[in-house]
């Protein structure tokens, strides 16, 4: 029986390679590390990716994650050969991204944001329609997501097995840690002025048809925010774009001209993702 962990971890989805540069995937609310699968086999040809794994009865603050990952970070940076880090966060994930940014600037190298929930621009309906998690029994919640499911993403775009992934991920939690985690959504605060001290490379991907997010209005925002940013919008794609079979996130970040020199060009096929460069 797997060992039950109380503070975040990383998964490593594939054997490690220390002489590659390390990818740090922090996930939507879900928290589970399992949402990356459809990007993993390309990525991995390049960089030795880690997945972080929010317990889901972990409940602490944004500056406490924060400081988790860059620990987390930091051990593994301890232990190899290449120095460089791609820190990559999605939805929720692209909020913890920013807090780790602005807490340990020296580790990260780029940074990757795929419609960050940080409500720069505008809050979202999400935050405030959700007061009924907390009140919510669990069976009653897991019953609750499959609602849910077409707002989170575009599920013509995804193959069945990965729509019953991104459910099998949102059941995961309980309705309190839910609940939870939208309120840190909603207390989500982040000085522009320190974003203007960031100077990595960032490159936010915004989903121009996402039902939950205003995710176009928000990377928008960021692109201002943030000194060395660029943006990319994906025309078709919903919030959960990186679960879709168009969407290759290697190939984004190759023709965005977003990888450095740490990173080894894999052999890899003409691009099919459907990217409007801004």
């Amino acid at each position: 029986m797997p060992e039950l962990k109380s503070h975040p971890y990383f998964l490593t989805p594939r054997s490690p390679n220390p002489d590659y540069p390390l990818f740090v995937y922090l996930s939507g609310m879900d928290g589970t590390g399992q949402l990356l699968r459809m990007q993993i086999p390309n990525l991995a040809a390049a960089f030795d990716v880690r997945c972080l794994v929010i317990p889901p009865h972990y409940l602490s603050n944004w500056q406490d994650l924060a400081n988790q990952v860059a620990s987390l970070i930091a051990t593994e940076l301890s232990q190899r050969r290449s120095q460089s880090v791609y820190l990559c966060g999605e939805s929720f994930g692209g909020c913890l991204a920013l807090k780790v940014a602005l807490t340990a600037p020296h580790l990260l190298h780029r940074i990757i944001l795929s419609n960050p929930a940080t409500s720069v621009s505008q809050p979202s309906w999400l935050l405030w329609g959700s007061q009924w998690l907390g009140v919510l029994p669990d069976n009653v919640y897991h019953l609750s997501t499959l609602t849910l499911l077409p707002v989170l993403s575009s599920l013509n775009r995804m193959i069945p097995s990965n729509r019953r992934a991104l459910l099998e991920a949102m059941r995961s939690l309980p309705a309190k840690t839910m609940h939870w985690r939208v309120s840190m959504l909603r207390n989500f605060k982040v000085d522009p002025a320190a974003l203007e001290q960031l100077t990595q490379p960032v490159l936010i991907l915004a989903s121009a048809a996402d039902r939950l997010w205003c995710s176009l209005a928000e990377a928008k925002s960021l692109v201002n925010y943030l000194p060395n940013a660029t943006m990319s919008v994906l025309p078709k794609s919903g919030h959960a774009c990186l679960l879709e079979t168009d969407v290759n996130l290697f190939e984004i970040l190759n023709h965005q001209n977003f990888l450095d020199l740490s990173v080894t060009q894999p052999e890899i096929e003409p691009d099919s993702s459907e990217i409007i460069r801004v």
